[in-house]
């Protein structure tokens, strides 16, 4: 089996992706650019070689699934069995030994098994009215799986610069005269300014709604990745490289340091024209697992999704009605306004 090797920013670790106008390799992160014979002399070739070589060897202790109804893929370690798909309930095949995928670096390990969590979606939807009665039926809650998601995790060192113009407004009156001086000053705020733990997902957004649901993470919980973690639950296969997010996430953070910044500026009655520059110094990009669990119900052609934050516990819930039992609500609510308008002709409450 062959390797593919790709090169990493020496720079800050981001993805390096070719721009062909240049002939060079550019970091979309840190916008730093070299060539092929910079990167070759530099020891970024043989880390790549070696994580090429720690990812086979990783693959080589994965199975990946296939649903033939819906097409959802999913990865469990050799030791793992996966029977139905976690998302639409039917049976699933062993498609083949994974290959090319790249071995997480960080983990958050699930706080809670299946039977507590089991019991925490119990008693949610037993509180919910107009849930049809299979909804939480034996059979349906048995289905809920423990599934590890995908997200890259960045830690970053900027420097950050703002300039903006500040104004004082001064009024007075003088006679029958009210005059409004403004006086324009340029400002100017630079710093350091470390960022830890920014996360984006790392697939694409058909799970998007729950996983901002179920959001945030105790980052500070995960720890290094490895196998025995993945023992009895299965995991969702990224489709993001990081140099897609690249953009993404200097945009989050020239976001939060416009506002560090802007705190800083004060004495003004309004502040105007801000722009700010982030230089990204370094960065750290983890591929991080977190572990949700989900359970999905079935119902008129809909798919309804329960999940829960695999280690805090928050649930996220897309739940569905029972007609029925919203029929005899509204049997009852029009006898009840029947019986009160009939009473209130017949000039009983006057």
């Amino acid at each position: 089996m062959s390797a593919t090797v790709t090169f990493k920013c020496p720079n800050c670790g981001a993805g390096l992706v070719f721009d062909a106008e240049k002939q060079s390799f550019s970091c979309e992160f840190c916008l730093s650019s070299f060539t092929e014979e910079e990167l070759l002399g530099s020891d970024s070739e043989r880390a790549a070689e070696a994580e090429a070589r720690e990812n086979e060897e990783f693959s080589a202790e994965l199975n990946e699934y296939h649903c033939n109804s819906c097409g959802a893929e999913i990865i469990a370690d050799r030791s793992t069995v996966a029977d139905f798909c976690y998302y639409c309930h039917n049976p699933i095949v062993l498609a083949d030994r994974v290959s090319g995928i790249q071995k997480p670096t960080k983990i958050i390990p699930f706080r809670f098994n299946k039977e507590e969590a089991k019991e925490i979606f119990l008693r949610y939807a037993k509180k919910k009215l107009f849930l049809p009665k299979d909804y939480f039926s034996p059979e349906q809650s048995d289905k809920i799986t423990g599934v590890y998601y995908p997200f890259w995790v960045v830690d970053a060192d900027t420097h950050a610069n703002l300039t903006a113009t500040g104004k004082r407004i001064r009024t007075w009156r003088a006679g029958n005269y009210r005059y409004t001086e403004t006086s324009s000053f340029a400002v100017s705020r630079d710093g350091e300014i470390h960022f830890e733990d920014l996360s984006a997902s790392a697939i694409s957004t058909e799970d998007k709604a729950m996983l901002e649901g179920i959001l945030p993470y105790q980052l500070n919980e995960h720890i290094d990745f490895s196998m025995p973690y993945l023992q009895g639950f299965i995991a969702k296969k990224r489709d993001i490289e990081s140099d897609r997010l690249s953009a993404e996430l200097r945009g989050k953070m020239a976001g939060y340091a416009s506002t560090i910044l802007s705190g800083t500026v004060r004495g003004y009655s309004a502040v105007v024209d801000k722009r700010t520059e982030l230089t990204v110094k370094g960065s750290r990009w983890d591929y991080t697992l977190m572990p949700v669990w989900m359970l999905t119900y079935q119902r008129g052609g809909r798919t309804y999704t329960y999940a829960m934050n695999g280690s805090t516990g928050k649930i996220y819930g897309e739940l569905p009605v029972s007609k029925p039992k919203l029929a005899i609500l509204g049997s009852i609510a029009a006898a009840v306004i029947g019986a009160l308008s009939f009473l209130i002709g017949w000039g009983v409450f006057l």
